[in-house]
């Protein structure tokens, strides 16, 4: 049973192994195949002709994606760490909402059904698992979440500064500029050079400061990108493998490396 489990580990949360990948693209297929199934039936001109396809196949995936969400609380050693985990709640959304279905019956509830079933959409975010680039993204805006974190905090002081600066300027001869509030929302529409133009300043004091906003949220919009971007390089510079942790599961090792650097426990072969 151990070498079974042992065998099945190295297939589902291994990557480094032609069963492995081979696994790995059959759920990349899997996931894309039901994003579509989800697709098509939003759409209700394709829905009628072919209702009894689509719930078919519908029920096809999800006993496939429970097959692979139990055998991975199986074949772990912590399970319940991996049902808390990120991943464990994304793959328990993959299969929930086709269940819950049904136990909602009547006209009534057809509304409610609608919006659970549609969370299967976030079966895209399983996709991430299988994407080595996704993880370095991941690892660099782990790294860098402070340093964004204090950078938003910025952010959300100047927006409030502005705000209130126009809604002083423009307050008794615009109505878009009614509150300071409203006057906020324009001042963080501005700066991140969205321009929904749906509150314009009309005094030409009010329309140098909206010009000084927008020169300054291009400045703005290089500070995330940079901090992202260096800790993006780190990370290609930093070797690692596909190697996945028995215990916490999360990959990213050195190849030397004889203990996950996450959680302290011994990495297998």
């Amino acid at each position: 049973m151990d070498s079974l489990k042992t065998n099945l580990y190295r297939i589902i949360f291994g990557s480094n192994t032609k069963a492995g990948k081979n696994f790995d693209l059959f759920l990349i297929l899997l996931i894309v195949f039901s994003i579509v199934i989800v697709m098509i039936e939003s759409d209700t001109k394709v829905l009628p002709n072919y209702t009894g396809w689509l719930i078919l196949a519908e029920w096809v995936v999800t006993f496939l994606f429970t097959v692979e969400y139990v055998l991975r609380i199986w074949i772990v050693k912590k399970p319940r760490r991996y049902i808390f985990s990120f991943f464990g709640i994304i793959d328990l959304l993959a299969i929930l909402p086709t269940y819950l279905g049904l136990f909602f019956g009547g006209t009534q509830m057809l509304i409610v059904v609608r919006a659970l079933r549609l969370i299967r959409i976030f079966r895209v975010l399983k996709l991430t698992r299988y994407v080595k680039e996704a993880s370095a993204l991941w690892s660099a805006l782990v790294t860098a979440r402070s340093k964004i974190g204090v950078f938003l905090f910025v952010v959300l002081i100047l927006v409030t500064i502005l705000g209130t600066v126009m809604y002083i300027i423009e307050n008794e001869h615009n109505p878009g500029f009614k509150s300071i509030p409203q006057s906020i929302y324009w001042a963080i529409v501005t700066l991140t050079t969205v321009g929904y133009g749906d509150i314009a300043p009309e005094l030409p004091l009010g329309k140098f400061v909206a010009g000084c906003i927008m020169i300054i949220g291009y400045a703005i919009i290089a500070v995330p990108t940079g901090l992202v971007t260096g800790e993006l390089v780190k990370e290609s510079l930093r070797p690692s493998s596909r190697r996945a942790c028995s215990t916490c599961h999360k990959e990213g090792h050195d190849h030397e490396a004889a203990y996950c650097k996450y959680c302290g426990n011994p990495l297998g072969e």
